[in-house]
């Protein structure tokens, strides 16, 4: 099993939901930054937990630790089933998945394109 090394960041939304992750015993931690790439947010924060269980039990808690900080958050969407969460925190997206599907959806890999190529349609 590897766990995150605390990561240190300037936004200090990014670092509440990464001490949060760390906390909860999140896997495999990692911050992709979207500026420049997407409209919806800044950041996404994305972490691995070891069953549906743990994906719950930590979106759930990174929901709690926003919340007691005063930190806009929604619930965490992907409930019941807990194979992917999602937490919006306004200008930060956390996803926290099971190891099998985080794999199949690579995000870390789609948000490290270099989107300044891609034509839009006109």
């Amino acid at each position: 099993m590897s766990f995150a090394i605390s990561i240190q960041h300037q936004d200090p939304s990014v670092n509440a939901i990464v001490e949060s992750l760390e906390d909860n015993k999140a896997e495999d931690i990692s911050v992709i930054s979207l500026k420049g790439k997407a409209e919806f947010a800044e950041f996404m924060v994305v972490a691995s937990g070891r069953s549906n269980k743990h994906v719950d039990s930590v979106s759930e808690k990174v929901f709690r630790d926003l919340k007691t900080k005063k930190m806009y958050c929604t619930k965490p969407e992907g409930r019941p089933l807990c194979d992917w969460t999602v937490i919006d925190a306004g200008h930060v997206l956390v996803h926290i998945f099971r190891n099998e599907i985080r794999e199949v959806y690579d995000l870390e890999k789609l948000w490290s394109e270099d989107f300044s190529t891609v034509n839009s349609a006109s």
